[in-house]
Order: C-alpha cells, then sequence, then structure tokens
C-alpha cells in the first residue's frame, strides 16, 4: 500500500517541475516583451528630448549671433561724431529695419537725453521721469558698462502700451568715447516678445513653443506652437548677457510612442531568445548549487578554525536552556568536555554542572529574568563558575539574542570572559594606590616643614630686629639719668606693638602655609590694593634702607578691592620685594630703585582684575636660569632655599591669576602677577 502514495508522490513532483519551467519561460517571455515596448518608448522619448535641447541650443545661438550684430549697427551709429539730426535719421532706419529694437537714446556723460528715437511698430507709454531714475534699468545698464567698461543689459520690465497692453523690455547700454575719453551713452531698448519673434528660427517655432523665463519659472514672452499632444518636453538653455541673464525655454508635446507594430518581431525575438535562456539558466543552476556546497563547506571550516582560536568562550542554548554549542575556549575554561557538555539543560532539576551549588537557585532566577526578555541584550554582567576540579573563577558574561535566517529567536548566544587576571591586577593596583597614598602624606609632611621654615624666617627676623631695637632704646643715656625719656619709651611701645604684629603675622603664616598644604579653600576677603601695599612697606624699607635703594610705590586710583587671603599675597608681594632688592645688590648699580605698581588688567564683563608689578634695575634673569626660575628648590643664592618663588606661584594660581616676569628697559627684571577682584553682589 505504501509503494502507491510514494509513486504518486515522485509523478506530481515530476509534472510540477516541467509546469513550474513552463511557467518560468511564460513568465520570462511577458517580462522581456513588456520590457521592450517599455526600452522603445524611453528611447523614442530620448531622442524627442535630445531633438528638443539641440533646439534650444541652437536657438540661443541664433539670438546671441542677432544680438551681436545689433551691437555693431548700434556702434555705427556713433562713429565718425554725427550730429544729432543725422544720427537720427539713421537710428530711424535702424528701427525700421530691427524690430526687435523699441527706443534709442543718446545720452552725456551724465545722463542727459540729448536726442531719442521710437519704433514706429509700436505706442509705448515712456515715462521720463522713471527713465531719469536712478534706479532705472537704463541706468543700472549704464552704471554696469561703466563698470566693465562695454556693453552691459539691464533686467527684464513690463512697460505698458498705448492700447492698454504691455511687453517686456530690456535695456542696452552701450558706452561712447571720443579721443579715448567717456562722451556718453547710446541705450538701445528691446522687446523680448519681438526677439523670440526676429531672432529665432521660424522652423524651430513652427513645432515647438519657445520662451524667455525668470529663474523661478515665470514667463516674460512665449512665442510657438499651440499643444498638440499628451506628454511635454521640455528644454532650458541659459543666455548669459553682460550684466544679466535669461532662461530661453522651450516646449514641446509628443504622442505615445509608436511601437505596438513591432511587438510580433519583438514577441518571435524574445521567444527564441528565452528558449536558449532557459537552457542556459539550468545548467547555470546546477553550477551554482555545487559551487555553494563547495563554499558552505569552506565557510564552516572557516569558521571551526575561527572559534578554535578564540580565547573568549562561547556558548550556545535553545530556549529551553539546552546547550546546543560550546567552543573548545569554553571547555578549556570549565574543565568539561564538549560532549559532557552538549544537550545539559539549565533549566532541568539537576543544576548546570560548572554552577557552584550554593549559587545555584541564584543563578536560575537570573536565568529566568534573562529568558524572559525582561534584560537589555548584549549587557555584561559578572558572576562566579566552579570549574571540574571544584576550583571557582570570576567571569563576564555577555549574552545576545540568537537569530536564524529566518529572523526567528531560537536561542541565546553567551560569551564568557575569564577575569581571574584582571581582578589580580587590580587588586595590585589597588595596593600600590594606597602606598602612593602613604607616600604622598609624608611628602605633605615634608612640604608643610619646608614652607614653614622659609616663610617664618621673615616674621621671626622682623621680630628680632624690633626687639633689638627695643633693648637698645631702654638703655639709659647717662649713668647719671638711668631713667629712659618719654621719647624713648614711646619708641619701645611702637615696637612692641610691631612686635606684637609680626607674632600675629607668624602665627597667620602658619596656619595659612597649614591650609595651603592641605589644600584647603584659604579665607579670602575683600582688601584693597593700598592695604597691601602698605603692609609690607614697612620690612621692605628696612632692607632698602641697607642696600641703598629707593623704594617707589603707585596705586591706581579707583581701583576695587582685591578678593584673597591676605597673609598669603603680603607673603608674594614681600617675597618679590625682596628679591628685586636682592638683585641690585650689585657695586657696580648706582641708581637703585625698586617700582611697585597696582593697575587694573585687562578684564572682561564677568571678571575684573588687578595687575601687580614688582620692577628692579637689577642685572636681569639669564635665558639658563629663566627655565628654572620657578622650580622648587632652584636658588642661585648660597643661603635660599628655592622655594620662595615657587610658593608664590602657587598662591598666585589658587587665586586663580598668573605670575609671570619680563625683562625691563633699559635693565632689570619687572614681575607681575595678577588678583581677582572683589565684585558685590547684585541684588
Amino acid at each position: 500500500m505504501s509503494t502507491i502514495p510514494r509513486a504518486i508522490w515522485r509523478r506530481w513532483r515530476s509534472a510540477w517541475r516541467r509546469w513550474s519551467l513552463w511557467t518560468a519561460l511564460i513568465a520570462l517571455v511577458v517580462s522581456m516583451l513588456v520590457t521592450m515596448v517599455w526600452l522603445a518608448g524611453r528611447y523614442e522619448a530620448s531622442q524627442v528630448q535630445s531633438h528638443l535641447e539641440r533646439d534650444a541650443a541652437d536657438a540661443v545661438s541664433d539670438i546671441r549671433a542677432a544680438l551681436t550684430r545689433n551691437l555693431q549697427s548700434l556702434q555705427a551709429l556713433n562713429s565718425g561724431d554725427p550730429g544729432l539730426l543725422a544720427w537720427e535719421v539713421e537710428a530711424s532706419d535702424l528701427l525700421r529695419n530691427q524690430r526687435e529694437l523699441v527706443r534709442l537714446e543718446w545720452r552725456d556723460s551724465a545722463m542727459r537725453l540729448r536726442t531719442h528715437v521710437q519704433s514706429p511698430y509700436r505706442a509705448v507709454l515712456w515715462d521720463r521721469g522713471l527713465r531719469d531714475h536712478n534706479n532705472s534699468e537704463a541706468n543700472q545698464a549704464c552704471s554696469t558698462a561703466r563698470r566693465l567698461s562695454s556693453p552691459a543689459y539691464s533686467g527684464s520690465y513690463y512697460q505698458p502700451h498705448v492700447d492698454g497692453l504691455g511687453s517686456e523690455l530690456m535695456e542696452l547700454c552701450l558706452p561712447l568715447s571720443t579721443g579715448g575719453r567717456a562722451s556718453g551713452y547710446l541705450i538701445a531698448t528691446y522687446a523680448l516678445q519681438s526677439v523670440l519673434a526676429d531672432m529665432v528660427g521660424a522652423s524651430l517655432t513652427r513645432s515647438q513653443e519657445a520662451s524667455f523665463t525668470e529663474p523661478d519659472g515665470t514667463r516674460l514672452a512665449v512665442l510657438g506652437a499651440s499643444r498638440r499632444g499628451s506628454r511635454m518636453f521640455t528644454a532650458q538653455q541659459l543666455l548669459d548677457l553682460p550684466g544679466t541673464t535669461l532662461v530661453l525655454r522651450m516646449d514641446t508635446w509628443h504622442t505615445a510612442p509608436s511601437v505596438f507594430p513591432n511587438v510580433l518581431t519583438a514577441l518571435v525575438t524574445a521567444m527564441s531568445i528565452a528558449l536558449v535562456t532557459v537552457m542556459w539558466v539550468l545548467v547555470r543552476d546546477n553550477r551554482r548549487r555545487l559551487r555553494a556546497e563547495r563554499d558552505l563547506g569552506d565557510a564552516l571550516a572557516f569558521r571551526k578554525a575561527m572559534e578554535d582560536s578564540l580565547v573568549t568562550g562561547l556558548r550556545a542554548r535553545d530556549l529551553q536552556g539546552r546547550i546546543t554549542y560550546v567552543n573548545p575556549a569554553f571547555c578549556e575554561m570549565v574543565g568539561f568536555t564538549a560532549q559532557e557538555l552538549m544537550g545539559h539543560s539549565t533549566s532541568a532539576p539537576a543544576s548546570a554542572l560548572y554552577w557552584p551549588p550554593e549559587r545555584v537557585e541564584e543563578y536560575r532566577q537570573r536565568q529566568a529574568i534573562r529568558f524572559a526578555g525582561n534584560t537589555p541584550p548584549r549587557e555584561g554582567f559578572e558572576s562566579e563558575f566552579m570549574r571540574k576540579d571544584g576550583t571557582r573563577f570570576p567571569v563576564l558574561i555577555i549574552e545576545a539574542p540568537l537569530i536564524n535566517a529566518q529572523g526567528l529567536h531560537t536561542g541565546w548566544m553567551s560569551a564568557f570572559l575569564d577575569i581571574s587576571e584582571q581582578r589580580r591586577v587590580e587588586e595590585l593596583s589597588r595596593a600600590s594606590q594606597e602606598r602612593l597614598q602613604a607616600t604622598a602624606r609624608l611628602a605633605t609632611v615634608g612640604e608643610m616643614a619646608s614652607l614653614l621654615s622659609h616663610e617664618l624666617n621673615q616674621p621671626l627676623a622682623a621680630i628680632s630686629s624690633y626687639a633689638t631695637g627695643s633693648l637698645n632704646l631702654l638703655e639709659p643715656p647717662s649713668a647719671t639719668d638711668p631713667q629712659p625719656s618719654a621719647e624713648s619709651l614711646q619708641d619701645v611701645r611702637m615696637a612692641m606693638r610691631q612686635i606684637a604684629r609680626q607674632a600675629e603675622r607668624a602665627g597667620r603664616v602658619i596656619k595659612s602655609v597649614h591650609d595651603f598644604v592641605r589644600r584647603r579653600d584659604q579665607a579670602r576677603e575683600a582688601v584693597p590694593a593700598q592695604q597691601l601695599v602698605d603692609a609690607i612697606l614697612p620690612l621692605a624699607i628696612l632692607q632698602a634702607r641697607k642696600l641703598g635703594v629707593r623704594v617707589h610705590t603707585m596705586v591706581e586710583p579707583g581701583l576695587p578691592p582685591a578678593l584673597c587671603d591676605r597673609t598669603m599675597v603680603e607673603q608674594v608681594l614681600l617675597n618679590l620685594a625682596r628679591n628685586a632688592m636682592q638683585a641690585m645688590d650689585d657695586p657696580t648699580i648706582h641708581t637703585r630703585v625698586l617700582d611697585i605698581r597696582v593697575k587694573r588688567a585687562a578684564s572682561n564683563r564677568h571678571n575684573v582684575w588687578l595687575e601687580f608689578s614688582v620692577t628692579d634695575c637689577g642685572s636681569g634673569i639669564p635665558d639658563e636660569v629663566a627655565q628654572k626660575l620657578f622650580t622648587p628648590f632652584f636658588t642661585t643664592r648660597t643661603e635660599g632655599m628655592g622655594l620662595g618663588l615657587s610658593l608664590c606661584r602657587t598662591v598666585v594660581e589658587q587665586h586663580g591669576g598668573y605670575l609671570g616676569f619680563a625683562p625691563h628697559e633699559p635693565r632689570g627684571t619687572v614681575f607681575t602677577f595678577t588678583l581677582p577682584a572683589h565684585q558685590p553682589s547684585k541684588s
């Protein structure tokens, strides 16, 4: 009984193949016939369009030639310096012969009308005021001609007639010269409708429509045959004239392509070609099938080699969670063979072979969430796997839907990365970071100690000087009068106040340096620039007297107060002033002037800056020293620590400013730094 249905199946399959071939043949013949008819129509339409393009190009060429001839005739009108009467006679003859010309005008160099002649064929309403206006087309054309030193055309404009109609006109301006000097202009007015009628060949407009149009398609003048046909063809050519550009448009209408008388010949030819084509298609199909099988084998071998070379583990699962594919890298990662893993389901009561037993429920819940599609695809997450020998290792898992060739979701593809080495490197990096932080704290302690020793030298030295002076003042002036005088006691009180002020300043230095080393925000206040300068003047003058330096200060009036840490900025000013005076401690320098100035710096509408400058008359800074001047612990003096300028730059930069230096003419150096100005808040 099973033999009969099998025979019927084979007969049906053979008939289906036969009819499918005939169906393919008929479809091929019909498609080829339709294609030939369509191509014939396309060819005929392309011929019509090509012919129209040539006609449009010929029409533009004819117009250019006619305009050139008219230009020569117009140039001949004013040759030989004719009189007004003779010019009018010749111009009238020219207008009668050239109907496209409507009006001729002879104007002097100031565009005043000398004489004019109008065409006898058109009664045009001319407005003398409009033609003499500066914005008239004639004036614009003459302006262009004067600029180009050659004839120029104007754009088209509408001019009404006496009979109530009107036409589009265009002006031609021809510059005239006598003895090499401009003597006037000849203005010729063209009617665009007559240009089409007289300059375009009659054969071109007999079966086609010619028109001048604006670039946007607005028609200015039209001439030609009426519409005959169902399909319109259009060609456009630019008529580029000096001073203006017109578009010449040619339109023609054509009936449907006459290709149906050739259908029988096309049908016979198509059927013959189709028979040969079917045989060729069958042979080619067989060859392609063999080639596809060979290419498929090569692709599978290539994919297998590529997957075996990967260090990333790959695993494919179907929608039920059964493993359908693993690559060698995954097997090596978990320690199981491909035969042990294939077909194993993570959804079965038994857990996955590489899941830690204590985390089975957690992994199943996470897998159920991912299978339900509640997490975005290609999102990586970390997990922990167990090798066959029981060792645990961290992995990074990246999963994506597995889509087949028909676009159906058939499972999940997962990629696994063993991140054990990455975790080890991260741990080493974390330990190294902790050691670096400890080292940085030790360096900060050393930096604070160096800064304190450097900055406290100045107030302590001042305290010592004032204390010595006080002791000297307390000494009895003579053995007979052991009591000090009232004037001496007043000086002692002043010295004691200075000692207290310098002690308070030393305390502020310690606090400011401490905050600076810890990189905290210092307490900033609005301080007038004059107070900053006055605060350092007593100490600067003491050293200036020893070195024979004259101190000059200048603060620009009307400056806003500076927003700064008073103690640190005073220290910057004092350091720069002392460095400047020490730079002038040279026997060869006779003029020793220390100049301290404060002025408003270049600012914008958002921020206002003050510029402080300290100038000396020393020997300047050599290039090799300038490159390392702000380097910590670099100094050119044997007793220096090399921290002064480095600290000054750091303090200024913490305020948002800039510290720099430049040579001073005729000699010396000027150090400049900027500080932000205090801006009261606007209510």
